[in-house]
């Protein structure tokens, strides 16, 4: 699947160059219903992962990090975004998101220190 929002980045990263360093995810999920992934986060980028989900789908999240990283989860409706989950300066977290539209969701962590952070996230249905 190829994630829509990839397309958004190329226009982005003329206007912005640091966008040119960002890492957009897209979430294949495995037979068992899982996904995992580990990402360096450069200083001052970020990491997202998206996928579509269906309405009533649970999932579980989970990530660790070697630094402190700003995290959220959201979806984009026309033109505002959604955050049903926002957190600062993490070194990890877990929680499940439970899918109220059918939407292509992501999951983003943003580095605003002056050192990379390893990042390792599972994301389970």
């Amino acid at each position: 699947m190829t994630n829509p929002l990839r397309s958004l980045l190329v226009p982005l990263a003329v206007l912005w160059p640091a966008a040119a360093q960002a890492e957009v995810i897209d979430i294949a999920w495995s037979g068992a219903g899982r996904f995992e992934h580990r990402v360096t986060v450069a200083p001052g980028k970020f990491a997202e992962a998206c996928g579509r989900l269906a309405r009533a789908e649970s999932i579980a999240w989970r990530f660790e990090a070697s630094g402190p990283l700003n995290f959220n989860i959201h979806y984009h409706e026309g033109k505002k975004v959604r955050y049903p989950e926002r957190r600062d300066a993490l070194a990890g977290a877990s929680g499940r998101l439970k899918v109220a539209l059918d939407q292509d969701y992501c999951w983003m962590w943003t580095n605003k220190a002056g050192q990379p952070v390893t990042l390792q996230f599972q994301l389970e249905r």
